[in-house]
């Protein structure tokens, strides 16, 4: 309850910020370099008002204001020979206004508007001598209305021609109205049963970390002797399978989550066969994330993992850790029951085998490999080997295809559960 209390009561400032955001997006970003400006995409048709515009000199620059009646989105170049300050909106009615009245510069010997292409407007002034853009904003108006303030000063005829070498060519543009498409990875979606189950399975432990262990016989590989056995089993039955590991290396902790993203991994397994030092336990054991450790869970991974690698699609370098919190929250709010489902049947069917399992089949924990937020994860203990017994049973050929059927058939029933409520979601 603690993670979704947390996420619930973050989202009204995930709304606060969003709002933020979408007010920034509004100001226009001056890339002085190339000389070109861009502001938000509105669609609407804004209006000059002439009363609250001028072109004026500024010492042996310029300063350019135009009224609108709304922001608009707009692009600055310049062309040579003569030397032209071009100004494309998206999109201005100029209406019955004339750029004679208007320009009062004597470093404009020419001004001209009006329709350009599709959806905008063009300004056109011809210029007595080089300019540089030195700052461009767009300030809004309560009432919604805006005016865009441009500054130039003088350069030489030589900075001029790299300013227009570096914008490239403007009227080479497919599309005025959007920019280039993104290229970005297809999204990650949740199975619907349309597609084999991805498992990826995490033999724990391995290379300079041998885990536990009991005579010469060390967790890791015993567990990794048992992932490649169960990852036959599993694709022979139509699954698709990774491991985190094939050989007797370390992986860390963080890089088995990364792991499973990269796989798309609809399940995360991680195997374990772990010891006690003091009293008795036996029997297999499932672990999944623990309620009350999932704020931290979330915290730990904003602090320390990859902002690219943190939820499937969503690139979160750049934000903060609230911002990075709170859609970890959100996507665990979906991702957890799931995972808890997936222990239940799990352990229904180990049970279900006749194989012995922990007093307490059923447990939380806040092991690392658990915390991804987009993935149901689970640690299975498969036996102690503290335990001669579970010892016994884990060399045990027999027994060990008798645990690997039956996990198996658990990750076979979540599978068309799951699939079946993800198809209600959808529609």
């Amino acid at each position: 309850m603690k993670a979704t209390s947390r996420a619930r009561a973050l989202v009204g400032n995930v709304k606060v910020i969003l709002c933020v955001l979408i007010i920034a997006i509004a100001v226009v970003t001056v890339q002085t370099r190339s000389s070109v400006v861009y502001a938000q995409d509105l669609s609407a048709l804004a209006r000059l008002d002439p009363q609250g515009s001028s072109i004026k000199d500024k010492g042996m620059g310029l300063a350019l204001d135009l009224a609108l009646n709304q922001p608009v989105p707009y692009r600055i170049h310049f062309l040579d020979g003569p030397p032209r300050l071009i100004i494309d909106f998206r999109e201005v009615d100029f209406g019955g206004a004339s750029p004679v009245a208007l320009d009062k510069a004597a470093r404009v010997q020419d001004l001209s508007w009006g329709p350009f292409l599709a959806g905008w407007s063009r300004l056109v002034a011809v210029l007595d001598t080089p300019l540089a853009l030195t700052s461009a904003d767009e300030v809004r108006a309560a009432d919604g209305s805006a005016v865009v303030r441009l500054r130039f000063t003088p350069t030489t005829a030589a900075a001029f021609s790299d300013a227009i070498a570096t914008q490239g060519d403007p009227t080479a543009m497919a599309d005025w109205s959007l920019p280039a498409p993104a290229v970005v990875d297809a999204p990650i979606r949740r199975q619907t049963g349309d597609r084999p189950l991805r498992v990826v399975l995490d033999p724990g432990h391995g290379g300079i970390d041998p885990g536990a262990d009991a005579g010469k016989l060390t967790e890791a590989g015993l567990m990794l002797s048992f992932a490649l056995e169960l990852s036959d089993l599993l694709t022979r039955a139509g699954l698709q399978v990774e491991l985190t590991r094939r050989t007797d290396v370390f992986v860390p902790l963080e890089t088995r989550i990364s792991v499973a993203r990269a796989a798309g991994a609809d399940v995360f397994l991680s195997l374990h066969a772990d010891a006690v030092a003091e009293g008795e336990a036996t029997g297999a054991t499932i672990y999944r994330l623990d309620e009350s450790a999932s704020d931290t869970a979330t915290q730990k991974l904003a602090e320390r993992h990859d902002r690219a690698d943190l939820l499937a699609g969503i690139d979160l370098s750049g934000h903060d850790d609230e911002v990075a919190g709170v859609l970890m929250d959100l996507a665990r709010l979906e991702t957890q029951p799931r995972a808890d489902r997936l222990a239940e049947k799990l352990a229904a069917s180990i049970k279900g085998a006749g194989l012995k399992m922990h007093r307490r089949p059923v447990q939380g924990a806040a092991f690392s490999v658990l915390k991804s937020a987009d993935i149901p994860s689970l640690l299975l203990e498969t036996g102690f080997l503290s335990s001669e017994a579970d010892r016994a049973l884990l060399l045990d050929p027999a027994w060990r295809a008798q645990l690997q059927n039956a996990i198996l058939i658990g990750l076979q029933g979540w599978a068309i559960d799951d699939a079946a409520e993800a198809r209600l979601i959808r529609q």
